[in-house]
């Protein structure tokens, strides 16, 4: 271009056009991107079948085997799915909900059909699902969980998921390999950061709760708590032919040797809920970057779960709780 036709006011308007349009192009690529997806293994005369949705981010929505539907799947946080809870560096009580980014949405998305977080990845195919989700914060700002505000100051949180989940572990058919990547942002000050690993919201029918003993492999009935304590959870129909139990060889956190497996009823909503927790306590801070944890679900009748579990523990060489 010739120097006497130069203009600055146009270079400049192009620049920002185009820098607009690329904007456009990469919203218009994340809300293109479909969470609806499926995958499924062969579990001797049934199969294990995983379903997604659009609405959750890419989140869990439905587990089957042998035709029961294992997980309560209502407004954006009874799924099957991970969360995260920081104190923000306060001082005083900890309240989980105040700081809260979780991967299916927030608590404004009700029953809704979409969510507030953001599914950046999603690969589905045969028995292995992969997911990366930017998540929402459980509370909007100005909201209140019992009492306590938000700490967050958008709904929209720089927290991101990634989850790998295989059905199916070496021999074992009726069992989830399912291994989650929290990423915590550089710019936060926490001293204490709670992973809720994973999550499992059953119906209401899922009524018998149990721990089992790592050292004998024996049941024992499990109380309503609520809450965690240190071993492996299994919550069952009262006939015992449908079961779902959860064991993790990354447990105990340090530091947090007496809790890391929680259940819980909730009477009212018609529903039941297991956990599997890690926490991170650092009074120089938490630091930015990633935290992994591998988790182990299975699910079958009462037995085939506390079979599988009693394998899992001796597989992963995890030594017996004291």
């Amino acid at each position: 271009m010739p120097l006497s036709s130069y203009n600055p006011h146009y270079q400049i308007s192009s620049l920002l056009i185009m820098m607009a349009s690329l904007l456009f192009a990469d919203i218009t690529q994340a809300e293109e991107l479909n969470g609806n997806a499926v995958i499924r293994h062969k579990t001797g005369d049934s199969e294990i079948v995983i379903t997604t949705t659009n609405r959750l981010a890419g989140a869990i929505h439905s587990l089957t085997w042998n035709g029961k539907e294992f997980i309560d799947s209502f407004d954006h946080g009874r799924q099957l799915q991970s969360a995260a809870s920081f104190d923000c560096a306060r001082p005083g009580e900890f309240w989980a909900e105040c700081f809260n980014p979780t991967e299916a949405g927030s608590r404004s998305d009700g029953a809704g059909p979409s969510s507030s977080s953001r599914l950046l990845r999603i690969q589905a195919q045969g028995n292995q699902l992969t997911t990366t989700t930017q998540m929402a914060y459980w509370l909007a700002p100005g909201q209140k969980s019992s009492g306590r505000p938000a700490l967050n100051e958008r709904i929209l949180s720089n927290h991101r998921l990634t989850k790998q989940v295989r059905i199916g572990y070496q021999n074992l058919d009726q069992v989830l390999d399912y291994r989650v990547t929290f990423t915590i942002p550089a710019g936060e000050q926490h001293h204490y950061a709670q992973f809720e690993a994973l999550t499992g919201y059953m119906p209401a029918e899922f009524e018998s709760f149990w721990k089992l003993d790592p050292k004998t492999g024996t049941l024992n009935s499990l109380d309503d708590g609520p809450g965690e304590q240190r071993f492996p959870v299994i919550l069952s129909t009262k006939d015992q032919q449908y079961a779902m139990g959860v064991f993790s060889p990354d447990q105990p956190a340090p530091g947090f040797e007496h809790a890391g497996y929680g259940r819980f009823r909730f009477a009212p909503q018609k529903v039941v809920k297991w956990n599997c927790v890690f926490r991170v306590r650092d009074l120089q801070g938490v630091a930015a970057g990633s935290y992994s944890y591998q988790v182990f679900v299975a699910v079958g009748t009462l037995e085939d779960v506390r079979r599988n579990l009693m394998d899992l523990i001796k597989m992963t060489g995890q030594k017996a709780s004291e």
